[in-house]
């Protein structure tokens, strides 16, 4: 699996990202949870963050501001008396931070922070900018706070910034230190701060770049399935594809030619006509998951650098905009999109399994066994992978497809963009086990047959990373090792 990074004091990056609240993107997201590079704030955007912060001020004094001079949620008509005001923020901040569950890991709490610190950055929020400089001092140093799993759905991680914020206030504990000083926040800080999906977003940035490539991975292990096979090239043949143009499988049809060395116009194959449908069709399968990623990615290039809190503050008018920007549809059906066409492709691995148990497209004896009578050879990956399709496929439900009415009834939907964000994370491990079982079979049966593909070629290079896997005894044994390593070098294959 993939290390889950904790930086610390001693290993600090060397490497920066710039925030500036137009511009961050999916891959910086990563960088800076997993404590490769620094943010770092550019100066005309905390100007921007400060114009903000002043205006906001003053409306909140002059006027009624949801969340500065007034209540939150059912309580947005409760006047917050200028007595009182100093108080206001905490009190939000404390009765906010409930989230439950377990403690989030370090690199999702990080993502959130790096997430935050930008889009407050978009000069929208009216927050000081002095939270921001903590938020991206604390990224820099390798500290988090403690954050708990659950508590949004899908209208803002209230109760997980609201966490944040006491952490930063020095009233709740960081899961890992050097924790800053405490930093004096006010009532006009308090909804500024909470008021974002910067949890959802930071998750959904992570999911996407390790699934992105692992499908890329799938399909390099296809290709090498394809060979064990004697599998056809004319499936991926260019005006195939140039015939139904969409682009992601015109994408990886040219990929899987590039990968085996075909040509764009492959010849007719020798043997049998067609291939199931496992081999023939993986470009129509994989290339609506790559368009998939790549409109996931596009709204997360919206949403990372949007000023989305309420209300909006505009410094140039001055205003106090109250909306509904914050509700993330188009980010959970982004999400739910990604993850049933992550389940084609994991079906299609499955298959691929399948298909190399039988003697009739591989030549070898069943389960790609031993010559001793009734060995069951791999006989097991079948069942292991199907069990974990079935962990995958509860996570292919759509979070979308969800509904809630709360605050008394004044917020009477919820996109679930949080549980979507969630499920996208968690179908990682699953899927990385199923092409585990895949690519196990695979290396034997080229084994058995005596196939080494050109080492020149994509699937050449691909053979000689897993020769651990090339065990020369064909005897039954447990290959529960075989499918950890397996799934583990995945990550290289990603990269041929």
């Amino acid at each position: 699996m993939v290390e889950q990074h904790r930086p610390s004091q001693a290993s600090k990056p060397t490497a920066s990202v710039v925030l500036d609240g137009r511009g961050l993107a999916v891959a910086d997201v990563v960088r800076l949870a997993e404590g490769t590079a620094r943010p770092v704030p550019a100066a005309d955007a905390l100007r921007r963050a400060e114009d903000s912060w002043s205006a906001a001020r003053e409306l909140a004094l002059s006027g009624r501001v949801y969340g500065r001079s007034t209540g939150v949620g059912a309580n947005r008509n409760e006047h917050v008396p200028v007595e009182s005001a100093a108080e206001h923020g905490l009190r939000l901040l404390r009765s906010h931070a409930g989230a439950i569950g377990a403690p989030l890991p370090a690199r999702e709490v990080r993502a959130m922070l790096a997430v935050r610190a930008n889009q407050l950055l978009a000069g929208g929020a009216g927050l000081r900018p002095a939270v921001v400089t903590a938020l991206c001092e604390v990224l820099a140093s390798g500290a988090h706070p403690l954050v708990h799993e659950f508590g949004s759905v899908g209208t803002g991680d209230i109760a997980a910034l609201a966490q944040t914020g006491l952490a930063l206030a020095g009233e709740h504990p960081w899961a890992a230190g050097p924790a800053p000083e405490p930093l004096a926040l006010d009532h006009n800080d308090a909804l500024a701060l909470i008021s974002s999906n910067a949890l959802t977003l930071g998750q959904s940035a992570l999911a996407l770049v390790e699934l992105r490539r692992l499908v890329r991975a799938t399909q390099v292990v296809g290709a090498l399935s394809l060979l064990a096979v004697d599998g056809s090239y004319e499936a991926y043949a260019q005006p195939v594809h140039a015939a139904r143009p969409h682009p992601g499988s015109g994408a990886v049809a040219a990929r899987s030619r590039r990968l085996l060395g075909a040509p764009e116009r492959p010849g007719p194959p020798a043997g049998r006509i067609q291939d199931p449908y496992a081999f023939r069709c993986l470009p129509q399968i994989h290339g609506p998951a790559e368009d998939a990623a790549d409109a996931l990615e596009a709204t997360l290039a919206i949403e990372l650098n949007a000023a989305a809190e309420n209300p909006l503050i505009r410094a140039d008018e001055p205003a106090a905009y109250h909306h509904g920007g914050f509700y993330a549809a188009q980010l959970a059906l982004a999400l739910d999109h990604f993850r049933l066409a992550l389940m084609q492709v994991a079906h299609l691995s499955a298959a691929r399994l399948s298909a190399l148990n039988e003697p009739g497209l591989t030549r070898l004896r069943p389960f790609l066994a031993a010559e001793e009578p009734a060995s069951s050879g791999v006989m097991i990956l079948e069942y292991a992978a199907t069990a974990a399709l079935g962990e995958l496929r509860s996570f292919a439900h759509p979070a979308s497809l969800g509904h809630a009415v709360l605050s008394r009834g004044l917020e009477e939907q919820a996109s679930f963009a949080s549980l979507a964000a969630r499920q996208t994370l968690r179908s990682a491990a699953p899927l990385r086990l199923v092409v585990g079982c895949e690519l196990v079979a695979v290396i034997r049966a080229l084994r058995m047959r005596g196939l080494r593909p050109d080492p020149g070629l994509p699937v050449g290079r691909a053979c000689a990373l897993a020769e651990d896997l090339r065990h020369e005894g064909l005897e039954d044994r447990p290959l529960t090792d075989d499918v950890t390593a397996a799934a583990e070098l995945l990550d290289r294959f990603a990269d041929l």
